[in-house]
């Protein structure tokens, strides 16, 4: 049990017993239970009543003197237990919040999610279950606290503004997602990014059509229409209902349709990427040796070079570099 929890049941119990004592001593001396509470209440509390009867004799000014002190002991020993609680919490938060920061400041290639509301959660659970390190921003407190909650690293801020971008390692990310609903404020999120850091990876979010080329102009290198998207959905329903049922039974397995990777996986396929640094052994291999020593449990359906420039089905006489 918490040590500030602890000290105010101590304290309630000690109050309690106070009062009980109290009372009774004085329907002892021969006072009525009404007479009795009266005098413990205006007692304990110092509320300066007169007695409802004299109190005479050394052995009655001693009992009424213990009451005071008892009452006032218990008492502060209840106020301490609840400033222990409240401070206990702020100095957590506090912590926690230091500990947050610290966090982000050694983060290093990680992708910022601007916004969680639905699709920045769905994001975020993508990023969690591949463990790519990722730290969320939004500006709305409760967002973020359920964040915090799902045990994501989270950052309270505006993501229009540099020096919160700047606070959640906007110069050494390697990407960042803007997935607010307002497609203006994407745009401004995207431009600030891209001033911020050149290198940077952007994937925005727009809900119309024609956010698409602002978001371009901005610096976004991938846009995501979500409303395009599930109108190509549902006329696909129309014209392939035969492929959306096999869609669909993955689906009730909570993969989702869209997900190819996962679809894959169902039948024991994987689609992945793979970097070639400068230091890999496989740096001026061919397509075709890299296939050869694979053993037909893996193939290349496309090669990016440095450049951007991308190669769809390269030959197997492709040199890696």
């Amino acid at each position: 049990m918490d040590k500030s929890v602890q000290r105010i049941l101590v304290g309630v119990a000690f109050f309690t017993l106070t009062i009980l004592g109290a009372v009774g001593g004085y329907m002892i001396a021969g006072w009525s239970l009404l007479e009795a509470i009266y005098m413990v209440v205006i007692t304990i509390f110092g509320v300066g009543y007169g007695e409802v009867r004299p109190i005479e004799g050394a052995p009655m000014k001693a009992f009424t003197i213990l009451v005071i002190i008892a009452g006032a002991l218990s008492v502060a020993y209840i106020v301490s237990g609840v400033v222990q609680a409240i401070a206990a919490g702020e100095i957590q938060k506090a912590l926690n919040l230091r500990r947050m920061v610290q966090t982000i400041e050694n983060l290093n290639g990680h992708i910022i999610i601007c916004g969680y509301g639905r699709i920045g959660q769905m994001l975020a659970q993508q990023m969690a279950h591949e463990r790519r390190p990722f730290v969320v921003l939004d500006r709305n407190a409760d967002k973020i606290a359920h964040g915090q909650a799902s045990g994501y690293l989270c950052y309270l801020g505006n993501a229009a503004d540099e020096v919160d971008l700047e606070a959640v390692g906007i110069h050494r990310a390697c990407a960042i997602a803007t997935v607010l609903p307002d497609d203006a404020i994407n745009v401004f999120v995207t431009l600030t990014a891209r001033e911020l850091n050149p290198h940077l990876m952007i994937v925005a979010r727009g809900e119309v059509p024609a956010t698409e080329k602002k978001l371009r102009l901005a610096g976004a290198d991938h846009i995501v229409l979500p409303t395009s998207i599930s109108a190509l959905r549902m006329a696909h329903l129309l014209t392939n209902p035969a492929t959306e049922d096999l869609l669909a039974q993955v689906n009730e397995q909570g993969l989702g349709w869209a997900n190819l990777g996962q679809l894959l996986a169902e039948i024991d396929i994987q689609i992945r990427e793979l970097p070639i640094e400068s230091h890999s052994s496989l740096v001026d291999k061919t397509i075709g040796d890299i296939e050869t020593r694979g053993r037909g449990t893996f193939i290349i359906v496309a090669l990016r070079r440095n450049d951007g420039q991308i190669m769809a089905h390269p030959s197997r006489s492709s040199v890696l570099q």
